[in-house]
């Protein structure tokens, strides 16, 4: 993937990068897999602001994708590399050789033309094709993975993203991320071969706040800013963070502290948590 960094002839463009979408050769979507997308900003159903910071933005429909890949044995042909402006992944779309459209992620290496298949069994492990971990070869990288059978792929959805399959033993297959996070998942769960595209998507620099805005990002006051009772970083006289560590509006850590549900049942599939550049690592309790 490519990324194209702008020469500074104004004050919006200096630093700004755009990405190029070199994998992208689809440029209109599917209509018969576009669903109506209503902006909800920040609010929940009571229509009562519940996220800060959110709004606005470009126009966009949601694309339906096809998480868990139950079309079994058929064998489909890439249409096309589509920008997905729901997520920071390319998607692919796919046409069975039974004339059905489906769209899914589309992995690094992927383009036009080539042939994927969901599989029940043990397949030519290559790019894009989806099969069980018990039946994908140890060693590989894999994407879109199942946290429980039949449910859908919940790990690695995101731009440049991948697990890698070290060994199984007996139902559970180990993971291990980038992050160093290990995990074990049921052997019976699905997963897609290859790592996600758009691997610079974190690379762009948007270089001016108009950008934010079209991505539907408002603006936000700093913590310190605020006043002591509506933040804890909040209140003072001049800068100061009160002699305690960087923390959100509800108390929790900003760098390095716990956001994860304690008492989940998957806590004891997780062998070793991810490491935090600030604390280092993370114990579970």
């Amino acid at each position: 993937m490519a990324i194209r960094k702008y020469k500074r002839t104004s004050p919006g463009r200096r630093n700004a990068t755009v990405n190029l979408y070199s994998e992208v050769t689809k440029t209109k979507p599917e209509k018969t897999l576009l669903l109506k997308n209503n902006k909800k900003s920040g609010r929940n159903n009571q229509g009562k602001l519940t996220v800060i910071g959110r709004g606005g933005g470009n126009k966009k429909r949601y694309r339906r994708i096809d998480w868990s890949r139950k079309k079994l044995d058929v064998a489909a042909t890439v249409v096309g590399v589509e920008y997905d402006p729901n997520r920071s992944a390319n998607i692919a779309l796919l046409k069975h050789d039974d004339g059905e459209l489906r769209y899914i992620l589309a992995p690094v290496g992927l383009t036009d033309g080539d042939k994927v298949v969901s599989a029940s069994g043990r397949v030519d492990p290559k790019v894009g094709n989806a099969m069980r971990l018990a039946d994908i070869p140890t060693g590989l990288n894999v994407h879109n993975i199942e946290l429980q059978p039949g449910g859908g792929g919940k790990l690695c959805r995101s731009a440049g993203t991948y697990a890698r399959l070290t060994n199984r033993e007996g139902k559970w297959a180990t993971l291990v991320f980038p992050s160093g996070e290990i995990r074990q998942v049921s052997v019976d769960c699905r997963a897609t071969i290859g790592q996600v595209g758009n691997v610079d998507h974190n690379k762009v620099v948007l270089g001016k706040a108009g950008k934010s805005r079209h991505l539907g990002k408002r603006p936000h006051t700093r913590g310190m800013a605020k006043n002591h009772h509506e933040h804890p970083m909040g209140g003072g006289d001049n800068k100061s963070s009160g002699n305690r560590p960087p923390a959100q509006r509800s108390g929790t850590l900003a760098k390095g502290g716990r956001t994860r549900k304690p008492g989940k049942s998957s806590n004891k599939r997780i062998i070793r948590r991810r490491v935090s550049k600030r604390y280092g690592q993370l114990k579970l309790k």
